[in-house]
């Protein structure tokens, strides 16, 4: 018989690196909606990745905000009918959406980025700048034992 071990998670690194990822996207959820933003995380995942190359492929920016195909086109269908995005056929292949921010989009960001640069800042702010580095270090060492794990 295979006996297994209670496992506590609040002793596991993942849990935390979990829990924090939600409460964070919890605080970023408040201070958007704070500022009158009808912005979710998620769309503001997809429209930093536009800022830094507008027109990217709707399957690149699936696989860049770790989403799968489904999720990803419900996402755009939700960021187009708040006017934030347009999907337009590829001009080389017609299967291939390209995603572009709108004007509105575009102002939205400009709105969001002072709200993040405040609140990352604001939520390290009880660490030094040596812990900060140790802990970049150490998630980097996790995210490429699960890519080492994963092949």
């Amino acid at each position: 018989m295979n006996e297994t071990k209670a496992i506590d998670l609040n002793a596991h690194a993942l849990s935390w690196v979990g829990k924090i990822h939600y409460d964070f996207g919890f605080l970023v959820q408040k201070a958007f909606s704070e500022q009158g933003l009808d912005l979710s995380k998620e769309q503001w995942s997809v429209l930093k990745r536009l800022k830094v190359e507008d027109g990217q492929s709707q399957n690149d920016l699936a696989f860049i905000t770790h989403r799968d195909k489904t999720s990803m086109t419900r996402l755009v269908n939700t960021m187009e009918s708040k006017d934030l995005v347009i999907r337009r056929n590829d001009e080389k292949d017609r299967r291939i959406n390209r995603i572009f921010l709108t004007d509105h989009g575009k102002e939205v960001i400009e709105k969001v980025i002072p709200i993040m640069y405040k609140l990352i800042p604001a939520v390290q702010e009880s660490l030094t700048e040596q812990e900060i580095e140790n802990l970049i270090n150490t998630l980097k060492k996790i995210k490429s034992k699960i890519a080492e794990i994963a092949d």
